[in-house]
């Protein structure tokens, strides 16, 4: 593990870098990133919220997910661009057919973050990683920062210091100086809870977390404070997949360019949501028993239901008509922000047992299939369902957030 030398590549302000460089590829002379500018929801519709900001907005103080109303409140003359999620990720594949030229090893973090292990370049990686920063800016129009390091926090932790468009270090040796100063918040795994709880006996900063008892954490958060305890001290040691790991479940969520309080809509983003994990499920040959629906209100509080299926399924109608039943018995009428659907307890589609007591419905699993070949070929938008037109809501929700890569948890 000595000997490793691992980079982190991290996308600056990813989704309105992309955007930004489409645009100026595009003909147009204003570059985002230099003006207050934000990716956001449909500003006419309700109350729309920041997906991502420029430099200059965020010295107005604008800040990702608050509404469009406050962030127009805090700069008049905020210039606000809608997302698209497909035209990202394409930018992000582009980055990836560029990096797979130094190395064979790359691991997805996420739509805008990578691993990769660049042990193979020895004593020249410094000048290879600033080589890949200066071809990302040149050839593809954005900027990122790397991180290097011999493990993969370090690394993540590294790309985190000062940004746009630079090359850090952190080292095993380099940790005391350069990350055990930083608030304990900064450290990856720490949310606002437990910062709170270490705060509370007065742990500050990264140093203080990693010099406490190895016991006394332990005793104190269990598992979860071990962790964050080897952490703060450099410690971890997984090594970078370029294959992906195993599906347990697949999942799409969204949160909303505003609040949703009725059902015909909410409906609908259901919807949006269950062509996705259904699109995902039929490519990947799979079927699921378990469907599960949680939400978020505008208070950030979340709940969920789910249901076991008689039948395993990766019908986009049985997926819809089950999380429209299991919304219904849980929402408690608050305004939402968040929806989610997940398929789990799957299996091969190749064999399933079907059952005496329901209908197997041949015509629409060949329809799912053709409708399937179309998008993917021309495009998601290409086959939609008539009740997303002029309606504002996406008709296919999910395919480039989150849920596309494997994020990193408490094994990176």
């Amino acid at each position: 593990m000595k000997n490793r030398i691992i980079f982190h590549i991290d996308v600056n302000s990813a989704y309105l870098s992309w955007e930004a460089a489409y645009r100026l590829q595009h003909g147009e002379s204003v570059d985002l990133r230099t003006i207050p500018s934000v990716v956001g929801g449909d500003e006419k519709k309700r109350h729309g919220i920041v997906l991502a900001k420029s430099i200059p907005a965020k010295e107005y103080g604008i800040v990702t997910g608050e509404s469009l109303y406050s962030a127009r409140q805090k700069c008049p003359n905020l210039t606000i661009v809608p997302p698209n999620y497909e035209r990202y990720l394409k930018a992000s594949n582009s980055m990836i057919d560029l990096l797979n030229e130094y190395s064979p090893l790359i691991q997805r973090f996420s739509i805008d973050e990578v691993f990769m292990d660049c042990s193979h370049l020895e004593d020249n990686f410094l000048q290879v990683a600033y080589e890949i920063k200066e071809r990302i800016r040149e050839e593809l129009g954005f900027t990122v920062n790397i991180g290097i390091s011999t493990n993969k926090l370090l690394a993540k932790m590294a790309s985190d210091f000062k940004k746009p468009d630079k090359v850090h270090t952190l080292f095993p040796g380099e940790i005391e100086e350069k990350m055990w100063p930083l608030p304990v918040g900064k450290l990856f795994m720490i949310g606002v809870k437990t910062q709170r709880k270490l705060n509370d006996r007065g742990i500050y900063t990264i140093g203080q977390l990693a010099k406490l008892d190895r016991e006394y954490i332990c005793s104190w958060l269990k598992k979860p404070g071990l962790l964050i305890w080897e952490y703060a001290n450099g410690i971890e040691n997984s090594r970078v997949r370029n294959t992906p790991y195993p599906v347990k479940s697949i999942g799409n969520s969204t949160t909303t360019a505003y609040d949703v309080d009725n059902k015909k809509e909410a409906y609908m983003f259901l919807l949006a949501i269950a062509e996705m994990v259904a699109m995902r499920a039929r490519n990947l040959d799979l079927i699921g028993k378990v469907v599960s629906v949680s939400l978020r209100d505008q208070s950030f509080f979340s709940y969920s239901h789910q249901k076991k299926l008689n039948i395993a399924t990766n019908s986009t109608k049985i997926i819809y008509e089950t999380s429209k039943k299991l919304f219904d018995e849980m929402w408690n009428g608050k305004p939402i922000r968040r929806f989610n659907i997940s398929l789990s307890e799957l299996s091969s589609n190749e064999f399933c047992q079907l059952s005496l007591l329901e209908d197997y419905d041949e015509r629409e699993e060949k329809l799912n299939k053709a409708i399937d070949q179309i998008r993917y070929k021309y495009g998601y938008n290409s086959i939609i369902r008539s009740c997303f037109l002029h309606s504002g809501i996406k008709p296919i929700i999910g395919g480039v957030m989150e849920d596309e890569y494997p994020m990193m948890s408490s094994i990176i």
